[in-house]
């Protein structure tokens, strides 16, 4: 079986808010749409760190989480993703274990090398060696994790002396690690070296070079593991969609046709410099995204299809993360989440198998069943009329 008994389903969150939208509002939102999850029984919610360009607005993923935390019950709360190269791992640990204790248990740790040039730009820090700082940060942070003994370790970019966390995290060993990678071999490869889960974060792409080989990016980490006698799973690999949903497909198309178009044209390709994909009219930006990426905007019956298309692209996964985009009302987004978890989320976690048979039982014996309550209604009628009689 390529797919887990019980899919997970989350949200990614960059988030993605037009720069010149009211950034406290924007926050406000963001931790409203959480708690909807929650209520919804969504399992995940990944928050980003970014510090340029205007639309990613987080720059703590830890405080955006400690806020989520407090305003949630049972849903998962992870980093996604805490840019590595960008701080003194000591730091991470310690904030980590600390929101692990805080959250009793509900955080999940999510690194990668930090997406946004800007980002690196502005704290000097070259970007070619951004993957190898995110190498050795990750493994001294779980090494703090686990060890007991003091640690001393001198690197050109940070230096420990007898370091160690004084609050080891609340899960054990510690709390799920996640490595985030873009279609790229990096990613996926860091993960098998430290036997972590996956973050595939879908971008456009061209679609004259066909769909995105994700198999072969599994195989990739499925051979550092061996390398580095690690073990991953499939099932705890996740990937980052865009998502939105109505009752009908041309509602969910119109829904999000500008709102689509801008977050392309203007972020993905006007703000990150990502090579234009589609030159038509912006109304058609989220019809061709639609037909040509990973995009999925339609009914929850298109979404369930989406999963399966990605499925046979995969060879198998185990969590599906809506990516957040402001690209519809407010009323629109709170509703396509509904849909995904009043029609998708049950045919991958198998909660409705029970009420379906149920229902198919009834079916099949209907004429019988009816027959017995017609027989039974007279029957009352007759001892009635025989009483009263």
């Amino acid at each position: 079986m390529t797919l887990p008994e019980r899919m997970k389903f989350g949200i990614f969150l960059g988030p993605f808010h037009r720069a010149g939208e009211n950034p406290t509002l924007a926050l406000d939102r963001d931790l409203e749409l959480i708690q909807w999850l929650d209520a919804l029984g969504y399992d995940e919610a990944w928050i980003g760190e970014h510090h340029s360009a205007g639309w990613e607005i987080i720059s703590s993923p830890e405080v955006f989480i400690a806020a989520a935390a407090e305003r949630t019950r049972c849903i998962k709360l992870g980093t996604g993703v805490i840019s590595l190269p960008y701080h003194h791992p000591l730091m991470v640990a310690n904030r980590m274990a600390q929101l692990d204790h805080m959250t009793h248990g509900r955080v999940i740790l999510g690194v990668g090398p930090g997406a946004l040039p800007g980002d690196a730009y502005m704290m000097g820090i070259d970007p070619t060696t951004q993957r190898e700082r995110m190498d050795e940060a990750l493994g001294i942070i779980l090494r703090l994790f686990t060890e007991t003994e003091p640690i001393t370790y001198k690197s050109d970019w940070f230096e420990l002396k007898e370091a160690l966390v004084h609050l080891r995290p609340f899960q054990k060993p510690h709390m799920p690690t996640a490595v985030a990678s873009v279609q790229s071999p990096a990613g996926v490869a860091l993960a098998g070296k430290y036997g972590a889960s996956v973050l595939t974060i879908t971008v456009p792409r061209d679609p004259s070079s066909g769909p995105s080989d994700l198999n072969a990016l599994w195989t990739i980490a499925e051979d550092s593991a061996a390398e580095h006698g690690q073990v991953v799973n499939r099932h705890d690999w996740r990937l980052v969609i865009p998502v939105h949903l109505a009752e009908s497909r041309e509602e969910a198309m119109n829904d999000a046709r500008i709102g689509g178009g801008r977050f392309l044209r203007d972020y993905t390709e006007g703000t990150n410099g990502r090579k234009a994909g589609f030159d038509g009219p912006l109304e058609k930006v989220i019809d061709h995204m639609t037909e040509n990426t990973s995009w999925i905007v339609g009914t929850p019956d298109d979404c369930i299809e989406g999963i399966k298309r990605l499925e046979a692209q995969s060879g198998g996964f185990g969590g599906f993360l809506v990516q957040t985009i402001d690209w519809a009302p407010r009323e629109k987004i709170l509703n396509s989440y509904e849909l995904l978890a009043r029609y998708v989320m049950p045919h991958f976690q198998g909660t409705a198998l029970s009420t379906m048979a149920s229902n198919r039982w009834a079916v099949e014996r209907q004429e019988t069943l009816v027959s017995g309550r017609v027989q039974a209604i007279d029957r009352a009628r007759q001892v009635y009329a025989e009483r009263r009689g």
